[in-house]
């Protein structure tokens, strides 16, 4: 099927479900992207500057527009919308296509979370009766199940916030975790020093100001850090549960059960109910459905359940849907409060 009538059928399909068009900008500001994903994003983008010296950028993702239109209108409460339209960014791999033709769909603003991550899942696999193919499988992870491992494990808080602020950096993650297994990011002489001036400063003013803040802020913080280095021994095993919960990954019904199986081996303080998951079924029509417990670190956004579609149509695995929940997002945007969101795009292909 063209491209164009792929996407028209898809738009009648979604608008069936209740959800409602709106127009997206194809031009914004940069530092809404940069903010995001950071500088090493900027590579990715296409940007230029205006003639007040603003520096804009094509949009390189639909869904961080819809909801900077939400934040930018002052919406509230729950709204169903969809869009269609091109993302534009450049990739490491020189085959790739710069222009990505989407159509996206989203529900913002609703408590209902598990109903609504149904519901994005569902009006999902009902678009894709519009795609030929003859196989394929969806893989479903949760980002908020590895940060509440993170939050159970024995190491300290800003490690703890390194981890999961990361997770979705591969490469830097696992030298994080290198870090942790080898001690490489401590040096002993340094902590020396710096302990004896704790101990100094311990018979200091309390109140003293220095460097805008006080001796007992300073000691504060300085009292959490000081039961780093940690043992070797310890780093080596959180790393090894880390590593050993990202290979998880089974047939969508067996999911508790795993990881149930996996947090009672490490007596770890967490247990989740199979009615935690979307998708109960390990088949749906003609894709098989998976968990992966690694999977979910595409987009820094991301939060809770996380979820693509990939199908096999004329020998070639392509990858049609991606989507997720993203609670964070509008309020890392500028938003005084959190909006709860979830939502996912289909990728048109000729």
């Amino acid at each position: 099927m063209k491209s164009k009538n792929l996407s028209d059928s898809i738009l009648k399909t979604v608008k069936s479900n209740g959800f409602k068009y709106i127009e997206l900008p194809s031009v914004i500001e940069a530092n809404h992207i940069v903010q995001r994903s950071g500088e090493s994003f900027r590579k990715f983008i296409f940007s230029f500057t205006d003639q007040g010296g603003n520096e804009l950028c094509l949009r390189p993702d639909l869904t961080i527009v819809s909801c900077l239109r939400y934040l930018e209108n002052n919406l509230k409460g729950k709204e169903k919308i969809f869009y269609n339209g091109q993302a534009y960014r450049k990739s490491e791999n020189k085959k790739d296509s710069i222009v990505r033709n989407q159509v996206g769909f989203e529900i913002i603003g609703s408590r209902n979370e598990k109903n609504d991550d149904k519901e994005i899942i569902n009006t999902s696999l009902k678009s894709l009766k519009n795609f030929n193919y003859s196989s394929g499988e969806i893989t479903i992870g949760n980002v908020e199940i590895f940060n509440l491992l993170i939050s159970k494990l024995d190491i300290p808080k800003r490690w703890k916030l390194r981890l999961s602020r990361h997770f979705w950096r591969e490469d830097y993650f696992n030298d994080l975790l290198k870090r942790l297994e080898t001690n490489s990011d401590v040096d002993p002489t340094i902590v020396e020093i710096d302990k004896k001036r704790y101990f100094r400063m311990l018979k200091d003013d309390q109140s003293t100001i220095i460097a805008n803040r006080t001796i007992n802020e300073i000691l504060s913080r300085f009292d959490k850090k000081i039961k780093d280095p940690r043992r070797p021994s310890k780093g080596r095993n959180i790393s090894k549960i880390i590593k050993e919960f990202l290979k998880i990954k089974c047939p969508i019904n067996n999911a508790a059960k795993v990881l149930n199986k996996f947090f009672k081996k490490y007596k770890i303080n967490l247990l989740v109910d199979q009615r935690y998951f979307p998708i109960s079924k390990n088949k749906i029509n003609k894709l098989n459905v998976t968990f992966s417990a690694a999977f979910g670190r595409q987009l820094e956004y991301y939060t809770g359940m996380v979820f693509k579609i990939d199908i096999k149509s004329k020998s070639k695995i392509i990858n049609c849907c991606n989507g997720g929940r993203y609670d964070k997002l509008i309020s890392n945007l500028g938003s005084k409060k959190q909006t709860p969101a979830v939502g996912a795009a289909l990728n048109l292909v000729n």
